[in-house]
């Protein structure tokens, strides 16, 4: 599910196994997405950024799997989701359309380990992070922020969002709370269809001068995490090393069909 131009040695994580997860509640996220909150037995806890594999069987033993970025982190046994419905898929329409809570699902995880963040032990600021999604791809950016924010974490962070319109931002209360006055988050909105009353920029695709504008510049250093459609993540990690980004600092995720 992910790459990137060079994977350093990852950190250990927590062994991934197939787990029985109870829905313990299920709701409107965006217009095509569902925000599901599962209770899974035996969770082994998850960094910010993983990931895990959703398994439905169908009455003639028929299954499918597909991977869902986490939105949570931390331990315990709750894990959230944020799931985008394409028309055509085989399992997102009957996560965002049919299950409600007290669903039980197969889930396997937690999965990956480059793709992650997690804070300084000692509580010492580490290098930049600037976060750059697009679409739904703000899931697993959306567990580093928060992640970050929770561990009271004083490493600069941003995150720059590219998204259609203002109604298909995910989590569009906890990102404000994260950005507010004082908060430690930098949030950075591109709107490609519509947006707000009164913004200030009208709607388009981002441009690379956009990047440049609200990306922590590349003699800072900053760890650069990208996550999105493979058009989107190839075209920002080409601006990124054109704009001096050093490859090896730049970490990419892209979703496909589900």
């Amino acid at each position: 599910m992910s790459d990137a131009v060079t994977a350093p040695t990852a950190p250990a994580v927590p062994r991934a196994g197939w787990h029985v997860a109870t829905v313990a509640r299920a709701s409107r996220e965006t217009p095509s997405a569902a925000r599901l909150e599962l209770e899974v037995d035996g969770w082994p806890g998850n960094a910010a950024g993983q990931h895990l594999d959703v398994r439905l069987t169908a009455e003639d033993g028929y299954t499918a799997t597909r991977s869902y970025s986490i939105a949570s982190s931390g331990t315990g046994s709750r894990v959230v989701l944020a799931v985008d419905e394409l028309p055509d898929g085989e399992v997102s329409p009957f996560l965002v359309q049919v299950v409600r809570a007290g669903d039980m699902l197969e889930v396997h995880g937690p999965l990956g380990a480059f793709f992650v963040w997690r804070p300084e032990p000692n509580g010492a600021p580490s290098r930049p992070v600037q976060l750059v999604a697009g679409g739904s791809g703000v899931v697993p950016l959306f567990a580093m922020a928060q992640a970050h924010a929770d561990a009271d974490d004083p490493t600069p962070f941003r995150l720059l969002y590219a998204v259609r319109t203002p109604d298909d931002v995910y989590f569009a209360d906890e990102l404000a709370a994260l950005s507010g006055d004082g908060a430690g988050l930098r949030l950075d909105l591109v709107y490609s269809r519509r947006t707000p009353e009164g913004w200030s920029t009208p709607p388009g695709r981002i441009t690379k001068e956009q990047l440049e504008a609200a990306v922590i510049p590349a003699d800072e250093r900053p760890i650069v995490y990208v996550c999105g459609s493979t058009g989107f993540v190839e075209r920002i990690a080409a601006w990124l090393i054109e704009l001096g980004h050093d490859p090896r600092d730049i970490r990419t995720e892209r979703f496909g069909g589900t």
